[in-house]
């Protein structure tokens, strides 16, 4: 049954978990760089990605002889790469020219649908009913849709200054995360 207050309790998670927000200026970093970023593949990707672990997510690991702390280990690895680049303006990654791909990697996964999302969404399986979760994950996937297409106005609004300053502060904020999401998973 639909349980208002496990909506809101998921959705308040995922959100905080997917932070689309702080990743504005890595968005649009990477918009830069391959140009027209399809905020519908990248949307549907990570909605499917989030849909596909939510069912079957620990098992597949488990096929494959992956643990969930190794999987978000090697997120965090991925975090750590596109932080680096932030601070440093610095290219590591290679990017395919191509904006499907460029909306898929690194966008849907591992920004979006990344190992902290989708170990997020396995541990409140434990927690919530299913119909709930998957709720809060559309509700979610609406912003994360809404945000992308609107990061030519976010851009437009803060100027070049503003994001060269918002892409370092973020930079170190993703360094942060992954060193956390690191730290968390290697001691499990």
């Amino acid at each position: 049954m639909l349980n208002f207050q496990e909506i809101l309790t998921v959705s308040f998670t995922l959100f905080a978990v997917i932070d689309i927000i702080g990743s504005i200026p890595v968005v649009i970093d990477l918009r830069t760089k391959i140009g027209h970023i399809q905020s519908e593949v990248a949307t549907l990707t990570a909605g499917l990605l989030m849909t596909l672990f939510f069912f079957v997510g620990e098992n597949f690991l488990n096929l494959l002889g992956i643990d969930i702390h190794s999987f978000a280990l090697a997120g965090s690895i991925v975090i750590f790469i596109i932080g680096l680049e932030m601070v440093l303006g610095r290219d590591l990654f290679k990017v395919d020219p191509d904006p499907k791909s460029g909306s898929i990697v690194p966008i849907a996964f591992p920004i979006i649908a990344g190992s902290g999302t989708l170990t997020t969404i396995m541990s409140l399986k434990s927690e919530f009913q299913a119909v709930n979760i998957y709720v809060g994950i559309i509700i979610n996937l609406v912003v994360v849709y809404l945000v992308l297409k609107s990061t030519k106005q976010i851009e437009k609004i803060l100027g070049k200054g503003g994001l060269l300053v918002i892409r370092k502060f973020f930079g170190v904020i993703l360094i942060a995360i992954a060193v956390k999401i690191f730290k968390g998973n290697l001691m499990a």
